[in-house]
């Protein structure tokens, strides 16, 4: 059994047996037990265990240690900046804070030079080849983050291999009244009842006209809140005429619960023709643009069978799943947000949901479809896990906002590891690898210590 790491020095490991000399400066090897010691300093990202050997962040050491999960440099500052700053704010303006701070330091020059050339993804383990479209890294931006696509491309520079825009609607909307998002702190998770919030799809797609091309950008398509299930079809058809040949994959949102009655457009009787519908408007906008659609945890399996089966059956590009659930049973403290009707929850308490839905797909679908995993990713293994077990892309979102800006590098750099430790040449090779039974541990051990903030949150859902 692994011990439970403290993040200081000289936390005891007896069972290290190597034995050379302490390279971990003032701190020198004592007589007896092994220690693992930390770098001396709070920002300190390496350390050295006493037989030698350097460590980083979550490692395992050449001798069989495990290195103490030391926090980075970013989430560190990331964590002060949070509990000064962050914490004090209602959820919606720290969200329009982080974004406009993130887009103007990005907008500078020197600095989108400096991220280009140290944090954007560029190992080529990463890799990957889906949807026509060669991704730097799986790890996408899942939708919410850029409802207005007012900051993809900052989101890039960040180390997001890919971002969706969205939810986007035909018309502008305000979204459902405030307060609308709530803190889950216990449980580093969100529960929100946005609405699909935006500002319509002709401002969203003026703001894709002056993109870079430099990021694969998707767009997130949903129905206004006013408009019937019967006339549904023509407001996704509005969307994907203006934006279709602005981006490069498109997502059909049909599970979001925060839009009356969108949910029971996963039934497959009312699926089949809607999704039909876009597809004759998608070949007469962009023929080739990969379409893609996005369900609910909240969906029974048999549905979510019919609905793989469907995808299939229409040649769709790829699912996405999960989006957020109204299950507060996954919670450790219901309790906490008895008092909100209604809305989804994101965050790590979906992980399980996530998972479970993903290699129900993978095991109906194979390589036959694209899987997007999106919910509860929270670190480099919770992403690997989607991987082996069938996801071609991830997805994250409260992951983000609870890691901060330096979480997608952390995330690539830890990802990149855990290709070089399967001995694959990319992370491709190992899509789907996971056989039946096989432990999330098959390919490494999971951190016993986690380097995200403590409470709070700075972001959106859909």
């Amino acid at each position: 059994m692994e011990p439970a790491w403290r993040e200081q020095p000289g936390h005891i490991r007896p069972d290290c047996q190597e034995s050379g000399p302490s390279r971990a400066g003032s701190l020198s090897r004592p007589a007896g037990p092994r220690r693992v010691l930390c770098a001396v300093g709070p920002l300190a990202r390496v350390g050295y265990c006493n037989c030698g050997a350097m460590f980083s962040k979550g490692e395992r050491l050449a001798c069989g240690c495990v290195a103490p999960n030391v926090a980075s440099d970013s989430a560190v500052i990331y964590r002060v900046l949070f509990n000064v700053v962050l914490r004090r704010l209602p959820v919606e303006v720290a969200h329009r804070l982080a974004a406009t701070s993130t887009r103007a330091i990005c907008r500078v020059p020197v600095i989108a030079a400096i991220l280009r050339r140290f944090v954007v993804a560029q190992d080529r383990a990463l890799r990957v080849e889906a949807l026509g479209l060669s991704f730097p890294s799986p790890l996408g931006a899942a939708a919410g983050l850029d409802k207005n696509g007012t900051w993809f491309e900052s989101l890039g520079l960040l180390g997001f291999g890919f971002v969706e825009v969205g939810t986007v609607t035909a018309t502008p909307q305000r979204g459902n009244p405030m307060p609308r998002v709530f803190r889950l702190t216990g449980d580093r998770a969100l529960l929100n009842k946005m609405g699909f919030p935006n500002d319509g799809v002709d401002a969203v797609s003026d703001r894709l006209e002056r993109r870079s091309g430099r990021l694969i950008v998707g767009v997130n398509v949903g129905k206004g809140a006013s408009t019937p299930i019967e006339s549904a079809a023509a407001d996704y058809r509005a969307v994907i005429k203006r934006a279709a040949g602005l981006c490069d994959y498109l997502v059909v949102n049909v599970s979001s619960p925060n839009t009356p009655g969108l949910q029971t457009m996963q039934a497959v009787d009312l699926l089949r023709p809607l999704l039909i519908d876009i597809q004759k408007e998608l070949r007469k906008a962009k023929p080739n643009l990969p379409l893609l659609l996005k369900i609910g945890p909240d969906t029974p399996n048999h549905q979510i069978d019919a609905v793989a089966d469907l995808a299939l059956e229409l040649s769709l590009a790829g699912i996405v799943a999960v989006n957020t659930t109204e299950d507060r049973g996954i919670l450790s403290r219901p309790e906490d947000v008895a008092h909100v009707i209604g809305g989804g929850i994101s965050g790590p308490p979906l992980r399980a949901r996530a998972i479970e839905v993903l290699e129900r797909l993978y095991a109906r679908v194979e390589d036959r479809l694209v899987l997007v995993s999106v919910g509860g990713v929270s670190d480099a293994e919770d992403a690997w896990e989607r991987i082996i077990a069938g996801a071609t892309l991830v997805q994250a979102h409260a992951g983000f906002i609870y890691g901060g800006p330096g979480w997608p590098h952390q995330i690539n750099r830890g990802l990149a590891r855990r290709v070089q430790e399967a001995g694959a040449a990319s992370i491709q090779d190992v899509i789907g690898s996971k056989s039946p039974g096989t432990s999330r541990n098959a390919f490494g051990l999971r951190p016993t210590a986690q380097d995200v903030p403590a409470d709070g949150a700075v972001s959106l859902s859909t």
